[in-house]
């Protein structure tokens, strides 16, 4: 089976942890070594019998790379960049779906001898399944594709409490796998979620299975302008078009060919910070802690901090407290929810605390600004073995470039030459440069930026590995 993976989104409501140009999906949380993206990933790999081709994750231009650079840390290093399909602007789930369907189904037509070649499943990149529970997940998805061929299959999360946070489905008919679907519900409030529970409603997943043909033909039958615009090869015209809509509210909530699979697993789309109590280990007084600490009296809250910084509370239960480097949020448990109006307001005020973190990734590795002021800035630069910078020119600033790790291959105006751990050069604006790592050891760098303008937009780019300009 082909596994579409979403991968877009900006995780608004795990801000500051979470930001637009690394959103939570490619976090590694304290307790995991894997993010949850590569979790994902993998999942669909068992699904497709470890055929790399069968997967096709749908994102964005600023985070393809961090798609490409993970599926790499897992030591796939010939995974096709022609499936990463990138969405002009995010229009919601229909359109992303329907986007990798209209791919899948183009890449399939000579391939008449796969009896399997349209099913496809659909997989947030978001979204936390126990380790205990994948065997069951794959089985239940595998079980699955033989009703695929006449239902839009959704899978329906059994519930452990009345949960406010999720939409929920009513099951209807008993099939041989599964049930018809009776209903859609929206988040509930708490009472309607107790009465949901008691009727025995199940959560919404966001996860789908369905043959592409089938699916294809919903999306004619009921959002008809949307199979029209699809018709066009430019996606760009595509997406300027196609309306923000919910593969739910477009098709699923229409369909009279839609089942819901039960799923009986540990699963958490770790959609706010309240949703760590229920994934993350506590002490015996409640506390979920990310850091050295020293807690008086202090019951039932949740502390993440950098760099294992040191926190102590006195006197205090239920707060959720976040520190990054550049951001702290307070908040009260069973508040988190509301952290999206801080991310919202700082965007419309254009702070880059929404977009970035003090350490950036980027294709060739990531930066960290450790300091700075009006006319200079700090950094240090990672750049991964065998990787390079674009061959670039800055107009209003000069670098200082002092090598802590590793041996850099630097060009100054089509001059090479190496700088070793311990040695320094220095590159004065409007000249182009490149650094680059031809080790097999990450190379660390420590660059000092000295000028009158010091954003990231003073680059012109002459030859990039990565097309970009």
């Amino acid at each position: 089976m082909k596994s579409i993976i979403l991968a877009g989104g900006v995780g608004s409501r795990l801000w500051p942890l979470s930001r637009e140009y690394y959103p939570k999906q490619f976090i590694k949380f304290k307790s995991f070594k894997k993010s949850l993206f590569q979790m994902t990933f993998e999942r669909c790999l068992a699904l497709s019998n470890n055929n790399l081709d069968d997967i096709y994750i749908v994102t964005n231009e600023k985070h393809k790379f961090l798609v490409l650079g993970q599926i790499e840390e897992l030591g796939y290093n010939n995974f096709n960049e022609d499936n990463i399909l990138i969405e002009p602007i995010g229009k919601n789930t229909l359109p992303a779906i329907y986007y990798g369907v209209k791919v899948i189904k183009n890449k399939n037509n000579n391939n008449e001898n796969d009896n399997n070649k349209n099913i496809v499943g659909v997989f947030p990149s978001d979204h936390l399944i126990d380790k205990n529970d994948e065997e069951l997940f794959i089985n239940t998805i595998m079980e699955g594709k033989k009703i695929a061929k006449d239902y839009l299959i959704t899978f329906g999360i059994t519930p452990t409490k009345p949960h406010t946070g999720y939409g929920y489905i009513k099951p209807l008919k008993k099939l041989n796998i599964g049930y018809t679907v009776d209903e859609f519900k929206e988040k509930p409030d708490l009472k309607t979620a107790e009465k949901y529970i008691k009727n025995g409603y199940l959560w919404n997943s966001g996860m789908f299975l369905f043959d592409a043909d089938l699916f294809e033909e919903e999306v004619k039958t009921y959002k008809p302008e949307l199979y029209e615009l699809f018709k066009s090869d430019d996606i760009n015209e595509v997406y300027n078009n196609v309306p923000d809509i919910s593969i739910d509210y477009g098709i699923m909530e229409k369909s009279k060919n839609v089942a819901v699979i039960p799923l009986n697993i540990k699963w958490n789309d770790l959609g706010s910070f309240d949703a760590f109590y229920d994934e993350f280990k506590t002490d015996d007084a409640g506390n979920i802690v990310h850091g050295e600490n020293l807690f008086i009296n202090s019951k039932n809250n949740l502390i993440n901090t950098e760099n294992n910084k040191f926190t102590s509370l006195i006197d205090v239960n239920d707060l959720i407290v976040v520190d990054t480097r550049d951001a702290l949020m307070i908040c009260k448990k069973g508040s988190s929810q509301k952290i999206k109006e801080v991310f919202n307001t700082l965007k419309r005020k254009n702070d880059e605390r929404v977009l970035y973190h003090k350490t950036v990734y980027r294709p060739w590795g990531s930066y960290t600004i450790l300091d700075e002021g009006k006319f200079y800035k700090i950094k240090r630069i990672t750049v991964l073995p065998g990787k390079k910078l674009s061959y670039q020119l800055h107009h209003h600033r000069s670098e200082h470039w002092i090598v802590v790790k590793g041996m850099a291959k630097v060009v100054v105006d089509d001059k090479e030459y190496f700088v070793r751990n311990g040695e320094s050069t220095f590159v004065k604006s409007g000249l182009k440069h490149r650094l680059e790592n031809p080790g097999k050891i990450p190379l660390e760098v420590i660059e000092a930026q000295i000028g009158e303008y010091l954003e990231e937009d003073d680059i012109i780019r002459f030859n990039d590995d990565w097309g970009r300009k």
